[in-house]
């Protein structure tokens, strides 16, 4: 895709703001900050207007709780409509990660997260959506 230029003119407190986020996230410049920032806007709009989406459901639960992953693979058949693929990883001896990958509309999605963050063992769960264009 061809780079168009243009100029930006900010005040100096977000000029500084700007290249805080340059430093903090490591991107090379300027330019590459502010492409990231147009993209998350767009992004967050596609969840806001409950467009089309791709993302994964971060999960991290005590897989010594009985029947907890029982009912994560439940879900996942349940709603296999919106999953794409699932990994499963042991941690340590009694914690596991699962990771599952999922598309659909953004209000599905949150909806599916949202059930996996309300079984009793889940020690953490986090939705990442990012969009589709």
């Amino acid at each position: 895709m061809p780079i168009k230029r243009f100029g930006v003119s900010l005040e100096k407190d977000l000029l500084e703001e700007l290249d805080k986020l340059v430093k903090r996230e490591l991107f090379p410049n300027r330019s590459q900050a502010i492409r990231f920032l147009i993209r998350k806007n767009i992004v967050q709009e596609q969840w806001d207007t409950d467009r089309l989406v791709a993302g994964a459901i971060v999960i991290v639960y005590d897989h010594s709780i009985q029947e907890l992953h029982k009912r994560i693979n439940g879900l996942q058949h349940e709603y296999n409509c919106l999953i794409l693929s699932g990994q499963h990883i042991h941690l340590d001896e009694r914690n596991c990660l699962e990771v599952v990958a999922v598309r659909g509309s953004a209000s599905k999605l949150k909806k599916l997260a949202n059930k996996f963050k309300a079984l009793k063992g889940i020690r953490h769960s986090e939705l990442v959506m990012s969009g589709m264009d």
